[in-house]
């Protein structure tokens, strides 16, 4: 028989505990009710397992996805090489992915106070959408959205233009939010 908590916590307050992102004295509540609460602690388990999973897909190039800065500290703290590209709103930016880069960022400097739903749509150059990323977290954006690409995609593409746009999604209608223009040129192959 499993026992329940009364009073769960969050699973956003768990992953903000885990980044070491909340105030001293909300860290200190949330440790003292894990040291006694069983489905808690193995909830914070679960996340931290599945964090894990995703770092792992992550170095390996087969993962797109929007991070927080804590998380992108994470993967740099723990070794891994980071190629990053800032982009303003209407702004362009000639991009590549270099044999030592384990992960590419895209940080797409934006304002997103008062949005509710947003969604990262990836164009090909015409504007035709190709791919999406929907209800990326914004609650936490800070000023930009950091976009994960798979890496190991950029380096099998040739060269061209991907257009990524923000799209605030609003009962039933989107409206464009921003759009930034990347330009990738890939490296020449090393000689064998």
């Amino acid at each position: 028989m499993s026992i329940a908590c009364a009073t769960p916590l969050e699973r956003s307050l768990l992953v903000d505990y885990w980044l070491a992102e909340l105030a001293p004295a909300a860290e200190e509540r949330v440790e003292e009710h894990l040291l006694s609460c069983v489905p808690c602690s193995g909830v914070l388990r679960s996340l931290v397992d599945l964090a894990a999973g995703i770092r792992t897909a992550t170095r390996k190039g087969i993962v797109r996805a929007v991070v927080t800065r804590a998380f992108l500290e994470r993967l740099r703290a723990e070794g891994l090489h980071v190629r990053e590209y800032r982009v303003v709103p209407g702004g362009s930016v000639q991009c590549t992915v270099a044999p030592e880069d384990d992960l590419v960022v895209a940080r797409l400097s934006i304002e997103l106070e008062g949005i509710g739903r947003v969604d990262l749509a990836i164009c090909d150059d015409s504007g035709r959408e190709k791919e999406r990323v929907r209800d990326i977290p914004v609650s936490g954006a800070h000023g930009e959205v950091i976009f994960l690409p798979r890496t190991a995609s950029l380096r099998a593409a040739p060269a061209g233009v991907d257009r990524l746009k923000l799209l605030a999604v609003e009962q039933e209608a989107e409206r464009l939010l921003a759009e930034y223009v990347f330009v990738h040129t890939p490296l020449p192959a090393e000689p064998a």
